[in-house]
């Protein structure tokens, strides 16, 4: 397993950021792969691309430029899975723009998310709003087209696209679908340290030894970044570096930080990106946390229904069997993980799309054991989601009926 921080300008990479575009990216990517792969003798070897988050532009991207290399020497290309990834319209699948994406959506106004009040809906125990304002949300809701929107287009099968966009930008008001940024407000009145990653978390803030992500996120007093401590750098032989778990570097600003350069590819669910990497490995996974309030699963849901792939446009079907996650002996407390019926999924036509219910963005951080699970699918190791019994890679009977021991 290889762990690879891009592009140039993130974590310990060196040099000066000379791309515009994912295109530009991914041939990047493929150049250093290949380059890596010839020093460490990895040729010929079956490749799978993982990621989370904005990875959902980033992996597509890099699996197409795999896949158009047509090298299997170096680029044989086995399968692609992607976690609460953007990969679409943030109007439909983005619960507005956070401080970590910033430099990179070539759109400036992205905060009208299809699916804020019916998550908010979802989780109204949680957010707790009051009366007032939930009913102050819908009926703006409604007057944005929000929700007939969410109703039309939400269905499986979907009905045919390519879908219409939801708002009128230039003849509307902006603030006045601005849904994401007052729900947000909200939620953080009612809880101060609300998480917009993982929406159950309650005060005190938690501290991140690997760093700030977005403003408001709590650092103690005279707290060290652990990738930036010394030994640490000198222990993985990485050049003494400002490490930033959220670079403040613009990676696509061409050497400039100036704001209004920025990523200008579309999401691979808008341009024929994401189809071409389904229908070349037949073996793709997306998943959601349903307690990410960023990136929700009904607006990934949202994306995928408007792609057209192996012969047809969405899911037929609501993605609705249960994710089974195996019972297993837990040998470390500090990283505990659920098991059994931990969330849904389906898969058609070489896409399999999966939710867990209590994780959050960095879904194999709340939820280890089902992304464990979903690593095994990807390799080849199980037939689904569904499939129950042990991981592949441990022995002995822990279904739930027998002591488990350590």
């Amino acid at each position: 397993m290889v762990w690879v921080e891009q592009p140039v300008g993130v974590g310990y990479t060196q040099g000066v950021p000379n791309i515009t575009d994912e295109v530009q990216l991914g041939q990047e990517f493929a150049g250093f792969y290949k380059q890596f792969a010839s020093t460490f003798g990895l040729q010929n070897r079956k490749i799978y691309l993982t990621g989370e988050s904005y990875a959902g532009y980033y992996v597509p991207y890099i699996a197409d430029a795999f896949i158009n290399e047509n090298d299997s020497e170096y680029y044989n290309l086995a399968g692609v899975a992607i976690n609460d990834p953007i990969i679409g319209d943030s109007t439909l699948q983005q619960q507005g723009k956070r401080e970590c994406f910033k430099p990179y959506f070539a759109v400036d106004i992205d905060n009208f998310p299809v699916t804020a009040v019916p998550y908010a809906d979802y989780w109204a125990n949680i957010f707790s709003l009051n009366a007032s304002f939930t009913a102050a949300i819908h009926e703006r809701a409604d007057q944005c087209n929000f929700t007939s929107y969410y109703d039309t287009y939400l269905s499986f099968p979907p009905p045919p696209g390519p879908f219409p966009a939801p708002l009128d930008l230039d003849a509307s008001d902006p603030l006045a679908c601005d849904l994401f940024d007052d729900v947000y407000i909200a939620a953080k009145a009612v809880n101060p340290c609300f998480n917009i990653y993982h929406i159950t978390d309650t005060c005190p803030f938690l501290f991140n030894q690997l760093g700030i992500v977005n403003t408001g996120d709590y650092e103690p007093p005279g707290a060290q970044v652990y990738f930036n401590r010394s030994d640490v750098q000198q222990a993985i032989n990485a050049p003494p570096t400002n490490w930033m778990q959220c670079t403040d570097v613009n990676v696509f600003g061409v050497g400039s930080n100036n704001d209004s350069l920025r990523d200008r590819s579309l999401g691979p669910a808008q341009d024929g990106v994401l189809q071409h990497v389904i229908e070349s490995t037949n073996n793709t996974i997306i998943g959601v946390g349903n307690l990410d309030f960023l990136l929700p699963t009904n607006g990934t849901l949202l994306a995928l229904q408007n792609v057209t792939w192996n012969g047809k446009q969405g899911f037929q079907s609501y993605p609705a069997n249960e994710f089974y996650t195996p019972y297993h002996p837990e040998y470390n407390e500090g990283s505990l993980a659920g098991a059994g019926y931990v969330g849904l999924w389906g898969a058609e036509r070489g896409l399999t799309f999966y939710q867990v219910q209590l994780a959050g963005h960095e879904l194999p951080e709340y939820s280890a054991g089902a992304a464990y699970r979903t690593i095994e699918l990807l390799l080849g190791r199980i037939s689904s989601l569904g499939q129950t019994g042990d991981f592949t890679t441990q022995t002995g009977n822990f279904t739930g009926t027998s002591p488990i021991y350590r």
